[in-house]
């Protein structure tokens, strides 16, 4: 072979090697990575729980009829503004068979003793007139014949109240159901022949209407058991209503239950406030709302942002890590104060002029070079 041709193939090989050389090199290299910094702020922070309920009056009166039967009329319609002993509906008697007839077997027999009373009673009273009988004799008869008048009107009284719904003869004392306090008529969940149950010591009876004085109301919600031990009665709420999109009400806390109530696995504790409405506001019963507490603020504290932050592996000490030149940082340990969740504050650590690493986010620009590469 010439010696020329050898050695222009020797040449090629060597080229070709160096190429693939330089080709994987470049290849299998590692981009220089370049972090974005954000500069540290001062800000306004304020760490606040924002709770959900309703709205709803402080106190609802439920109206019950003292007598059993059938609603007879309704008066009134849902809403309407009612004073103290305003008409609402009125209840027809309808009297039980049974307690009727035993109350009617109850008047005859007082009329049958009070019969047998009577004669004797009279009797002995012609021989008291003569002076025939004692006058302790003729008195206990006297008591006698008292008490079985006394015992006649009684059973009279009872079959009366049974029949018609009360003594006097007109039902109007316990068939007329009025208001017993001032204020808005919230429901009437009767209708017209709807058969009601008097209130007694064995049930609680039907409720005719519900009244509240809606001038009064509070906001009603519950706290998270690792929120509740933050709160205070006494501290300011800031209401938003959905219905009321536009306006903010102001409402101070008077009321943290003493003991929770497990829901979904989650303990929850019921919180009250009373709310501040104008009589130019319409609010309504049942409105939702959200109640805005605010825990703890500070003004114009140096700050960054909760994202910026990094915890360390064994002691969960948080830190940051500061720009000192291009693209070399220092690992600064910091101490935290107030977090609203987006920013915390920071205590000691950094001062204002540290710009402080991205970690999770690269230089756009490094990222296209990468990608180039």
């Amino acid at each position: 072979m010439n010696k020329y041709v050898k050695y222009g193939l020797l040449g090629v090989a060597v080229i070709g090697i160096l190429a693939a050389v330089v080709y994987f090199l470049k290849k299998n290299s590692t981009p220089l990575k370049t972090y974005e910094t954000e500069q540290v702020a001062k800000r306004d922070i304020v760490n606040k729980v924002v709770v959900t309920g309703k709205v709803i009056p402080e106190d609802e009166i439920e109206i019950k009829p003292q007598i059993s039967g059938i609603i007879e009329k309704v008066y009134l319609e849902e809403g309407a503004q009612v004073k103290a002993g305003d008409l609402i509906a009125t209840i027809k008697v309808v009297p039980n068979e049974q307690s009727l007839n035993q109350a009617k077997g109850r008047v005859n027999n007082a009329k049958i003793a009070l019969g047998n009373t009577k004669v004797e009673y009279e009797r002995n009273k012609t021989l008291f007139d003569k002076g025939v009988i004692s006058s302790q004799d003729f008195n206990a008869l006297k008591l006698t014949y008292d008490q079985a008048v006394q015992e006649l009107e009684n059973a009279q009284a009872d079959y009366q109240i049974i029949r018609v719904g009360s003594a006097g003869g007109s039902s109007s004392a316990n068939t007329n159901i009025r208001a017993t306090v001032t204020g808005t008529l919230l429901e009437i969940p009767v209708e017209v022949g709807d058969q009601v149950i008097e209130s007694n010591n064995f049930n609680d009876g039907t409720t005719i209407a519900t009244i509240a004085d809606m001038s009064k109301m509070i906001f009603e919600g519950e706290v998270d058991e690792a929120e509740v031990g933050k709160l205070k009665v006494g501290m300011p709420l800031e209401i938003s209503m959905g219905a009321l999109q536009d306006e903010t009400f102001k409402a101070k806390l008077k009321f943290i239950a003493p003991k929770g109530v497990e829901e979904e696995g989650a303990v929850q504790f019921k919180i009250e406030g009373d709310l501040v409405v104008t009589d130019s506001t319409n609010v309504r019963a049942g409105y939702s709302a959200n109640a805005a507490i605010v825990l703890e603020e500070k003004k114009d504290v140096l700050s960054i942002k909760e994202a910026l932050l990094q915890f360390d592996k064994e002691t969960n000490t948080p830190y940051v890590e500061v720009e000192t030149g291009e693209n070399e940082f220092e690992k600064r340990e910091l101490v935290l104060g107030v977090s609203d969740g987006i920013d915390v504050e920071i205590i000691s650590g950094i001062d204002e002029n540290a710009k402080i690493k991205i970690w999770n986010k690269l230089d756009a620009k490094s990222v296209d070079n990468g990608a180039n590469q």
